[in-house]
């Protein structure tokens, strides 16, 4: 397996490993997070592609024989009063395809992620995962990362929905 910073020829995998991780997630707390639609992978992999070369993020995909196993985008994040902390490198987005779950893949993104976040000076790295996603929470606890923060989402009945994405 090598990990590699991704390229323009990896778009359509990481954005299909973006729809299945906005699957996941909507299966979690479909109220909570967008459902993939028809065009998510298209629309995901637009959205890394206006993030892969900037110089204020990073992602780096897990590649064997020529297949993108998983991916993960990590940002520079800056000093933030609104969630009361001061610079940070966040990780955005890890995702594995299921056949390749349990085997050192998002380990080894998140070991490129951290370690590139290390290099441009972030003093420490946060991210979020979803509460019902225990599998994710352990390896992250199993790398250093420790609990900081709990979302906590209410839906208000009659409010006017913003329009679909």
């Amino acid at each position: 397996m090598n990990i590699r910073r991704a390229e323009r020829r990896d778009l359509k995998a990481v954005g299909e490993l973006g729809a299945m991780l906005m699957e996941t997630h909507y299966a979690f707390d479909s109220k909570r997070f967008l459902a993939a639609g028809a065009g998510a992978a298209r629309g995901y992999a637009s959205f890394l592609a206006s993030v892969i070369e900037s110089p204020e993020a990073c992602v780096f995909v897990a590649e064997e024989n020529g297949r993108v196993l998983g991916y993960v985008y990590a940002a520079l994040e800056p000093l933030s009063w609104k969630e009361l902390r001061g610079p940070a490198g966040f990780i955005h987005d890890v995702a594995v395809h299921e056949d390749a779950r349990r085997s050192g893949v998002a380990t080894q993104l998140l070991e490129a992620a951290t370690g590139w976040l290390r290099e441009q000076g972030a003093p420490r790295v946060i991210l979020w995962t979803a509460a019902p996603n225990a599998a994710a929470q352990r390896l992250f606890r199993r790398l250093g990362f420790r609990d900081t923060m709990l979302e906590m989402t209410m839906e208000l009945e009659g409010s006017i929905p913003p329009p679909s994405p």
